[in-house]
């Protein structure tokens, strides 16, 4: 099967496989020795673990462990077949450690049944496993098994790794001193594949990799016969074409056992409570530097909630954020002029991150005084506005007011209104979250975070609202809360609320794309789905009454962003957000992932002029 070099990239840069097939180097074999070996957890299951030791490793030269546990491979296989890339970043390499790299349970080549978001277990015998448990297993056996090692453990990974990172701050080993979870998954009813519970159907193709058991040890990707392939550069045709999420699912994934999981779980019962780690993270002693990235489609709220969950629950945690302007992964490769989509954000920003951030908190906990700070910033947040690198000793800062912006006649105000604002929502005839045909066929979604949303504004069924133009620079920074009261004539719907930098009618870039015009670019800086049913409870979904008005209310996730003096702010209200998020029947049910086309009701749906957006304005 042809893989497309998307998803190419995806697992290269995003899942931690720094294996470089394109550009071979002799640096690692060089100066590593690589070793395999299994190692047996507590319940006697053994994963697959490879180390690669530095040649001068001796009792006057030791080294530190730097490990990453990922579900994505940890391939070459084979104690002759190297990697050509060592950790997160080539500095790293450089510096040298003993680098760490293991299949989880059920993955490749370790033994096990995989299991997306190993729910953390209540351990009342030696069988009460989770990762955690796995992450101390394996600290301790290589602690005392690689010789020469100077007793310290680091730990990072990006996307799914940076979940098993984030788990594995629980494992409490006392050799476990740093800790780097990269757009970690945090809670599944919120990253990846459900926003608020509504079904992601732009990870529709991505779902071989999470639902199809392997029977045997593999070095390949055995769930490859599954994938579905691209007939034409018209992605959106693929959706149209698949109908209803139930028949794409019945189509397609019947034998798969994620996507059954996710379609029989439509609320937030045991199955995605289970799945949240948020609640376990508690008592954390060590270094964490959380990483994230302003555009990352996939896990946005991971990063951002780890952090501050972190902060609240464990006080002698080293915690550290940051967040650049990336998409998912992105800050590990340089690109040189950093662009997300059509956005140019500056130089060598990735370089930047790893010189200045990863590479010096790694090296400090590992190589140097474990018990003082690093002296790293609390927050390194980049703003998306002014384009530039902020420093916060305390995020959200303390500094930002809370400020509502009311939704009325078109515009953005700062009092309330008594009308309301009315489109007609058909699900038949959804609101396309990209104008870009080609992005459809993607792995997962990338681009629309930042896309222009000027396809969108005349639609009947899209609302606007915008301020006049800005008379001086206003930076948002924090969390952002949408609080909608609604009315419609259906018994269900759903409401994409999406926040809009408006760029002057004359603006150039200093550095653009060709082809894209810049002026009076409506650039998205922040959006986010809710559907109505969870308005009151994620656990016990209510129908909406027919043409009562009635508050929903959800947060939109955190932003740093200016908005600049001559620029305008935009909101964007749909119901529809296709072929990103599946679509809401409008009609109640007690399961909309089985809607059938009979199902698709139409509805006039009106916001009411004391519906606000809640931003933090920096002072």
């Amino acid at each position: 099967m042809k893989i497309p070099f998307s998803l190419i990239l995806l697992f290269v840069f995003c899942f931690g496989n720094s294996q470089n097939v394109t550009q071979p180097d002799t640096f690692v074999k060089d100066n590593f020795t690589k070793k395999e070996f299994y190692i047996t957890m507590r319940d006697g299951i053994k994963l697959f673990t490879i180390a690669y030791i530095p040649k001068d490793i001796s009792k006057k030269q030791k080294y530190p462990f730097l490990m990453q546990r990922t579900c994505y491979s940890i391939a070459p296989y084979g104690e002759n077949e190297y990697r050509t890339k060592l950790g997160p970043n080539q500095y790293l390499m450089k510096d040298k450690y003993i680098f760490v790299f293991q299949d989880v349970r059920g993955r490749y080549m370790s033994e096990g049944t995989f299991t997306n978001m190993t729910p953390q277990v209540e351990r009342k015998t030696k069988k009460d496993v989770d990762e955690s448990t796995d992450t101390y297993d394996t600290i301790d056996w290589l602690v005392k098994n690689i010789k020469d090692n100077n007793g310290k453990v680091g730990q990072y990974g990006t996307s799914y790794p940076g979940f098993y990172t984030a788990v594995g701050t629980l494992a409490q080993h006392p050799a476990l001193v740093a800790s780097s979870p990269q757009a970690p998954i945090s809670d599944f009813w919120n990253d990846d594949f459900l926003h608020n519970g509504k079904f992601m159907l732009g990870y529709f193709r991505t779902f071989p990799v999470f639902g199809v058991q392997k029977t045997k040890p593999e070095q390949k990707a055995w769930y490859s016969d599954s994938m579905i392939k691209s007939t034409s550069e018209d992605g959106l045709k693929f959706y149209r074409e698949m109908g209803t999420l139930k028949d794409g699912y019945e189509k397609y994934y019947r034998n798969n056992f994620f996507m059954t999981e996710i379609m029989n779980h439509p609320n937030y019962d045991e199955f995605w409570q289970k799945r949240s780690l948020l609640p376990h993270l508690k008592n954390v002693n060590h270094a964490v530097m959380t990483v994230g990235g302003w555009f990352d489609a996939e896990d946005l709220s991971g990063p951002l909630n780890i952090y501050k969950t972190i902060e609240k629950t464990s006080p002698k945690a080293k915690n550290t954020i940051v967040m650049g302007p990336f998409s998912h992964g992105a800050w590990a490769y340089e690109q040189g002029k950093h662009f997300h989509n059509q956005i140019y954000f500056g130089d060598s920003i990735a370089t930047y991150y790893q010189k200045n951030i990863e590479t010096k908190f790694f090296n400090h906990y590992l190589k140097g005084n474990t018990k003082e700070d690093a002296g790293l910033p609390e927050a390194l947040m980049y703003d998306t506005g002014v384009k530039e690198w902020k420093e916060f000793a305390q995020y959200p800062p303390k500094n930002a007011q809370k400020v509502n912006f009311y939704l009325a006649n078109n515009t953005l105000k700062n009092t309330s209104g008594q009308g309301a604002s009315e489109y007609y929502s058909d699900p038949s005839n959804p609101v396309l979250s990209s104008d870009n045909l080609k992005d459809f066929n993607g792995f997962t979604p990338r681009n629309y975070m930042s896309e222009d949303q000027r396809f969108a504004v005349g639609r009947p069924d899209v609302l606007t609202f915008t301020t006049d133009v800005l008379t001086e620079d206003m930076t948002f920074a924090g969390e952002i809360s949408a609080k909608l009261n609604i009315a419609t004539t259906s018994s269900d719907a759903d409401f994409a609320v999406k926040l809009i930098d408006v760029y002057p009618e004359d603006f150039k870039p200093t550095e653009k794309k060709e082809g894209v015009v810049y002026g009076n670019y409506h650039q998205m800086v922040r959006s986010e789905i809710m559907p109505a049913r969870f308005r009151n409870s994620r656990e016990k979904p209510e129908a909406l009454v027919a043409i009562q008005k009635t508050a929903v209310n959800f947060r939109l996730q955190d932003v740093v962003h200016t908005f600049k003096k001559g620029h305008k702010i935009q909101i964007q209200i749909s119901s529809t957000w296709f072929p990103l998020f599946s679509v809401n029947p409008q009609k109640f049910l007690d399961n909309p992932n089985m809607a059938t086309k009979e199902d698709y009701t139409k509805a006039f749906i009106k916001v009411f002029e004391d519906s606000s957006i809640e931003v933090n304005v920096l002072k």
